[in-house]
């Protein structure tokens, strides 16, 4: 072996930097800027040593780790580095061009002439000091090669839409919650289905908010019933489910058995009084039996007061099971029940009987759990077979109380009626939409979701009847400021106000005497985001009565964060989370000066003065030059962190500046410059990706139009999104309220569909927290589903209201029609339609809103099915690269015609 050749070779490829292999000695790189007018900055380095600076192009002058141009046109600057890591993981060098505009940073391994560092935006280029290719060259081979963004790919696509995604993300199903609303005593149903945690028979679980049901004879274990119906668990998935009307809190299913088919129906009503007269469950009482809760001294002191009477009611709640099961075959077949029986499976053992005389299951002579019936008479035992001739039918019903009840009360209850129970849960339901806003769409399944997802949320948002605060709930655990937000503002958004204000007080009846608002698992973020919310609630309203009775409170969290942000005001935080608080915003223990948590500080404190502008003009004014000065530093730090942050390449060839979740990192997380682990909740892009600076966006820091933002959405599509979905928990991704902003129609459908295709319960509509099946009926993420459909159908933007921005194209074939009915929003209520009657060569719209408030331009796109440009348009004026009519001076109604 020639040992003198191959320390030639091995000194060659440490001079020039192409190794990734191993850690070198040595490198050089060059910096190439399309104009170099104007650009000068400062070389640093992490993990490595500056040995040389020169400029290799341009005129200029260099000092120390310095460099100045002075002459326009193509500029280099040529660096030499010692003391090289380009191993992965923590320790490889990091080389920071810190110029005054548009300053950068990459990893030194990254520097390629496969995949030169290319950041078109910046106008400069990385390469290898062999690499002798000027940044023009560079453009003009990266541009050949016709890549595209996953963006960008999206763009020149169809539409995503429910049909195009349902076979290739996950089909999960969820189990389903039912209850009367306000009252924290629900039931859960796991039925036998093939991906269900229990698919050997239906399971009925009683709970209190989340918590499960333990009484004595369980010794104290959780209470379950197990019933089934039909021969048993076969090879076909031979079970359909759909919510009542596709849109109430009752739970329709189909076994079809062979030739038997069972029609079963489950809802959850009052033991005594009508469902109507309900009077709910103490806020703090449904809140201490809920995940995650957290209570000051105090409150748990007013707790001992509250928690007895609300776990020694007068009634129960009881669920009502009825199967309606028919031979539909040619000869006679049978039937088989199996009543509820305690248990989760055939070998649980708990002691209890069965009396064939009332059809009375019971614990004890006075402990009944449940009342059976065969074709309204005692069912003669607890497992039964029936022989039914062709055509005919029998009735099963069950129903069990919510705890066990005595033996006097169950024959009370045996004596209901289920049709009446039935009928009247229906017009309880019912009169709930009747009260909110009606949004008509011509997606079946879309339509029914929404108004399902407003029962949803209600549901577990617990609390006394008629007029007392409630509890917001977000599935299994106690509210959050954060995750309760959209559920607030979608009843906000649905006219619901009374039950936003009620939401909203939760959070003031539980501020800390300092105002701090905290109810969770020990996040910081609370008090911001429930602050924005109560300026949501104002925006909706214009409440200025509820302002002034809470004014106090407010003001009082203001103040609790302008001191927590004074503590922060300290030098060496300058541009690294100067005046920026610090703290958790949710699970992981990540306490630092996280910019989702200043962000939602910042907006909160930004509504809270505009609330005050004419209640306290004073304290408004002193807020809101708090707020502002809180942007700043906010800002400050963000574009010096993004300075740090190492670029990272996209699927055009191009490379992207990228922002780390807080100001302590010195890039993105996921990027291990840090030797740490951190990946949990299936996933390593949480903190970049879910809790991360693309926040900033969406809490007023960064407009969604300015560069940096673009750049976020930019990485964020390339690095952390499948499908533009986020990983794990993806409504915790805000990218999707950027993309309708932006009217990035293709980019927020395919976000829009992909995402509540995989997460949510395709027959019920109710939603996962994760996409690994963890917390159901998780309401956070449900709400948020329905606060895309509002984006997608209208918000505000200045004095603008825009209409269906990013809708589907689809929905508007011929004869079908888009419907607004007295929604709520920034300018008041709004009623507005498009009809599409394009098989005679036009559509037509209609736009009413005519509060004092009223926007002063109305935007809406009506996207035409086939592409087509209209020939003639009445009532605005039209723009055609948007698809958009525009009516300036809006007068409070407008009428528009396209013709093609």
């Amino acid at each position: 072996m020639n040992h003198k050749r191959t320390f030639f070779i091995i000194s060659f490829l440490l001079a020039v930097g192409v190794s990734n292999a191993f850690s070198q000695k040595a490198a050089q790189v060059r910096i190439e800027w399309k104009d170099g007018t104007s650009v000068s900055g400062a070389v640093h380095l992490q993990h490595g040593t500056l040995t040389k600076i020169g400029l290799s192009a341009g005129k200029g002058k260099v000092k120390g780790n310095t460099f100045q141009f002075t002459s326009p046109g193509p500029a280099s600057v040529q660096i030499g580095i010692d003391s090289v890591g380009n191993q992965y993981g923590t320790g490889g060098t990091v080389v920071s061009i810190k110029t005054a505009k548009n300053p950068f940073s990459f990893f030194l391994r990254d520097v390629s002439s496969g995949s030169p560092i290319f950041l078109p935006d910046y106008g400069v280029a990385v390469l290898n000091v062999t690499d002798k290719r000027s940044y023009q060259d560079v453009e003009t081979e990266i541009l050949s090669r016709k890549l595209r963004t996953k963006i960008q790919r999206i763009e020149t696509e169809n539409e995503v839409s429910f049909s195009s995604v349902e076979k290739t993300v996950r089909n999960m199903t969820v189990p389903t919650w039912l209850g009367t609303s306000r009252d924290f005593r629900i039931f859960e149903i796991s039925e036998s289905l093939s991906d269900g945690a229990r698919g050997e028979a239906n399971i009925i679980s009683p709970k209190l908010s989340s918590t499960p049901l333990r009484i004595p004879e369980t010794k104290n274990e959780t209470v379950n019933y197990l019933y089934t119906f039909g021969r048993g668990v076969g090879v076909k998935e031979n079970i359909k489910r759909r919510l009542e009307q596709g849109t109430l809190p009752i739970l329709n299913s189909t076994l079809t058995d062979d030739d038997v088919v069972y029609n079963s129906t489950t809802f959850v009503s009052l033991e005594k009084s009508p469902i109507s007269g309900q009077k709910g469950t103490d806020f703090m009482v449904a809140d201490k039996y809920s995940g995650g809760h957290m209570f000051t001294k105090e409150q748990e002191e007013l707790l001992k007061t509250r928690t007895e009477k609300a776990l020694n009611p007068d009634e129960e709640t009881v669920l009502l099971f009825r199967s309606e099961v028919e031979n539909t075959g040619s000869v006679p077949r049978y039937a088989w029940f199996k009543t509820p029986r305690p248990g989760t499976g055939w070998w649980h053992k708990s002691p209890y009987s069965f009396d064939e005389k009332t059809g009375f299951s019971a614990y004890s002579e006075d402990r009944v759990f449940c009342i059976s019936k065969l074709n309204g008479k005692p069912l003669p035992n607890e497992e039964i077979s029936v022989l039914l001739k062709p055509g005919e039918k029998v009735l099963f019903e069950f129903f069990i109380p919510h705890s066990p009840v005595s033996r006097t009360r169950a024959v009370q209850l045996a004596a209901q009626n289920f049709d009446h129970r039935y009928a009247e849960s229906k017009d309880f339901w019912l009169a709930k939409l009747g009260k909110a806003a009606q949004i008509h769409v011509p997606e079946k399944r879309i339509e029914e979701m929404i108004q399902a997802g407003l029962l949803h949320l209600d549901l577990i948002t617990f609390g006394n009847e008629p007029n007392a605060t409630l509890a917001p709930n977000i599935g299994v655990y106690s509210p959050i400021g954060t995750e309760s937000a959209p559920i607030i503002q979608f009843y906000a958004s649905m006219g619901w106000n009374d039950i936003a204000k009620r939401s909203l007080d939760y959070f003031l009846d539980k501020q800390h005497e300092d105002g701090f608002i905290q109810n969770f698992g020990g996040y910081m973020v609370e008090t911001g985001a429930a602050l924005w919310s109560m300026g949501e609630y104002f925006r909706y309203t214009n409440d200025k009565e509820w302002v002034g009775s809470v004014k106090t409170k407010l003001i009082k969290s203001c103040d609790f964060l302008i001191a927590w942000r004074n503590r922060n005001k300290k030098e060496e935080l300058r541009g690294r989370g100067y005046g920026m608080i610090e703290g958790k915003v949710a699970d992981p223990e990540d306490h630092f000066h996280q910019f989702m948590l200043n962000g939602y500080a910042y907006l909160g404190m930004s509504r809270i003065a505009e609330m005050l502008a004419s209640i306290d003009p004073s304290q408004s004014e002193r807020i809101k030059k708090e707020a502002e000065a809180w942007k700043r530093d906010i800002r400050e730090s963000f574009f010096n962190s993004m300075a740090l942050s190492p670029v990272v390449p996209l699927g055009d060839g191009t490379w992207c500046p990228t922002a780390p979740p807080w100001t302590e990192a010195s890039g993105l997380r996921g990027m291990f410059q840090k030797r740490e682990t951190f990946w949990s909740h299936g996933t390593f892009t949480a903190p970049d990706a879910m809790l991360g600076p693309m926040y900033l966006v969406f809490c007023e820091v960064l407009e969604p139009d300015e560069p940096a933002s673009k750049m976020l959405l930019d990485y964020h599509s390339e690095l952390f999104y499948q499908e533009n979905s986020a990983f794990s928990q993806p409504y915790y991704s805000r990218h999707n309220w950027m993309q309708a902003k932006l009217g990035m129609t293709k980019p927020f459908l395919s976000t829009y569909y992909n995402t509540f295709a995989a997460l949510a319960d395709r027959d019920t509509y109710t939603f996962w927290e994760h996409l690994y099946k963890v917390s159901p009926h998780k309401t956070h993420e449900e709400a948020w589903f329905l606060m895309e459909t509002r984006w997608m159908l209208y918000f505000e933007e200045g004095q603008t209201l825009k209409l269906f921005n990013t809708m589907p194209r689809k929905w508007l074939g011929q004869g079908k029609k888009v419907e607004l009915n007295n929604v709520r929003s920034y300018f008041g209520p709004v009623t507005a339609d498009v009809i599409s009657q394009v098989d005679k060569g036009y559509i037509t719209a209609k736009v009413s809103c005519t509060d004092v408030r009223k926007p002063k331009e109305v935007l809406i796109r009506i996207p035409h099915p086939d592409n087509k440009k209209p020939l003639k348009v009445t009532g605005g004026v039209y723009d055609e690269k948007t698809e958009t009519v525009s009516v300036k001076s809006f007068t409070g109604q407008a009428e528009i015609r396209l013709e093609y």
